[in-house]
């Protein structure tokens, strides 16, 4: 019988793995289990599933260590993975892993269903979703994450006055947790922020199936010295770029963006460099 896809839960406790599979079967899901790493393992022997629920704290064999043995040689996993975890393991979760999505404990199950459909859509499209609907209108729902209070307050009244509405947060692995839970149109992200790079915190955003199609622009202060070789650095990658002194710019480059990704020429990978000759 045809399903929408093989989920593979790998979780230790017993009552959530059976309210789960009952969820995802009722669903249109092919469902197995295991209750820690190691079976996990034993299970992908004979199975081949569209996604892995996987929690991180388990006995025998944690989900660290089960998500190390199913990466390849590029240090991604051979198969698309939600991660189940306590908040407190957001940042080394951000750093360390390359996972499709995530869910915080306690979760809502409804809100993990629809991750695991969006997840698993994305790399088995059914005919009919393989094009996204062109939205009809500018959308003007933007998210900022800065790590200096004041400077975020600037950029916040300057897009506020635009008619964006804004929403932010202070640290990288914040940026990606709220960013997957409220996805916005665009997303300006300060290069240097405190505990996650910014072009790592796009990186990790882009390869979730909820936040792949976001806009990103990632920024640094022209009066930061070390401007010239960061440009250099950013330009090599397929990120959005600006250098900026003013908020002014920053709004010049997202409204740049926008017009870019509803019209017809959209490009996905250039550099901003205003003020620069």
């Amino acid at each position: 019988m045809s399903t929408k896809g093989l989920i593979l839960i790998v979780d230790d406790e017993e009552d959530l793995r059976e309210m789960l599979q009952f969820k995802f079967e009722a669903e249109g899901y092919a469902v197995a289990t295991a209750s820690n790493g190691m079976e996990g393992l034993e299970k992908l022997l004979t199975i081949k599933p569209d996604l892995i629920v996987l929690d991180m704290n388990m006995p025998r064999m944690g989900g660290i260590e089960f998500y190390n043995k199913i990466c390849g040689n590029d240090s991604r996993p051979k198969y698309p993975v939600l991660v189940l975890t306590a908040r407190a393991n957001l940042e080394s979760l951000f750093k360390d892993f390359a996972i499709d999505g995530f869910m915080t404990k306690p979760f809502d199950v409804d809100q993990l269903v629809k991750e695991v459909g969006l997840i698993i859509r994305k790399y088995r499209p059914v005919e009919s979703e393989r094009h996204l609907p062109v939205k009809s209108g500018v959308s003007r729902h933007v998210f900022i994450a800065e790590d200096d209070k004041a400077v975020f307050n600037k950029l916040a009244i300057e897009f506020l006055n635009a008619g964006y509405t804004v929403n932010s947060a202070s640290t990288g692995a914040e940026a990606i947790e709220r960013v997957a839970a409220d996805v916005p149109d665009l997303v300006l992200i300060k290069l240097g922020l405190s505990d996650i790079p910014g072009d790592l915190v796009i990186t990790r955003l882009r390869y979730m199936a909820r936040t792949s199609h976001v806009e990103f622009l990632l920024y640094v202060d022209r009066k930061d010295n070390r401007t010239r070789q960061v440009m250099e650095k950013m330009a090599a990658k397929s990120h959005v770029f600006v250098e900026y002194d003013q908020p002014q710019e920053l709004l010049e480059a997202a409204d740049h963006a926008m017009t870019l990704k509803f019209g017809k020429s959209r490009s996905d990978d250039y550099v901003l460099r205003f003020g620069v000759r």
